[in-house]
């Protein structure tokens, strides 16, 4: 479920930072031929999938067909602070349309007042969804507004859930990915379970560094430019 993963210090080929790529584009402003565009450059790029809102999941399903780049959609966003069967039900129908993975956000409302069983019973509703659909969950706690000890909550929570991955941020919260939040939650959730970092992952080096702290798949608007910088430098290498 993690996908590729690598050694820190160890350098990745354009090839293999691709395939823990998910080019994302959620700006409420996308417009079909953005969308377009997304997926023409995640098939030129081959990313493990793109991150898209639930309304473009199906042209984005037709037009990644049979090319081994997936539909991610997102799931209660940004907020998270839809009911558990509203979620639940958004998940049912962005699998239906041809999502093969599912980002929901938590109930951060609930976790912050301690009623951690509203938050359980909120995943596992979206976790049940997925595994009736085989597809991957992953929940995103957004850790920008959240206590150390509320984003160990939330990892845990996930975790007891069912949930294939914890993942960092919307993007659209007053922070994104860190390294001390992406250690912090592969501490909480131990080896296996997957980690996503999201949000203002805009370079290689900022990539390298989330790798390295333990994440697994990288959500980011900045793909192309990311897995370029790597085929430049790789070429520059072989030419010396």
């Amino acid at each position: 479920m993690q996908g590729p993963r690598s050694k820190p210090g160890v350098k990745m080929s354009g090839g293999e930072l691709a395939r823990l790529i998910e080019h994302t584009l959620l700006r409420p402003e996308a417009t079909r031929q953005d969308i377009e565009i997304l997926c023409r450059e995640a098939l030129e790029f081959q990313f493990v999938n793109v991150c898209i809102n639930p309304t473009w999941v199906t042209l984005a399903a037709h037009l990644l067909n049979g090319s081994g780049v997936g539909v991610c959609a997102v799931v209660g966003f940004p907020l998270g602070a839809t009911t558990p069967d509203v979620k639940a039900s958004e998940a049912r129908r962005a699998i239906a349309d041809g999502a093969r993975e599912i980002d929901m956000v938590i109930n951060i409302g609930a976790l912050k007042s301690g009623d951690r069983d509203i938050v359980l019973r909120d995943i596992e509703g979206v976790t049940a969804s997925c595994r009736e659909g085989r597809a991957i969950s992953k929940v995103i706690i957004e850790a920008a507004l959240l206590t150390d000890e509320e984003k160990v909550a939330a990892c845990t929570l996930a975790k007891a859930a069912g949930a294939d991955f914890v993942k960092t941020s919307t993007g659209f919260g007053p922070g994104g990915a860190t390294v001390a939040d992406v250690r912090l939650m592969r501490r909480a959730v131990g080896p296996a379970m997957g980690i996503k970092a999201a949000g203002g992952i805009r370079d290689l080096a900022a990539l390298e560094a989330m790798v390295a702290a333990g994440a697994t798949r990288i959500g980011t608007s900045a793909g192309v430019r990311i897995v370029r910088e790597t085929i430049t430098a790789e070429t520059a290498k072989r030419a010396e």
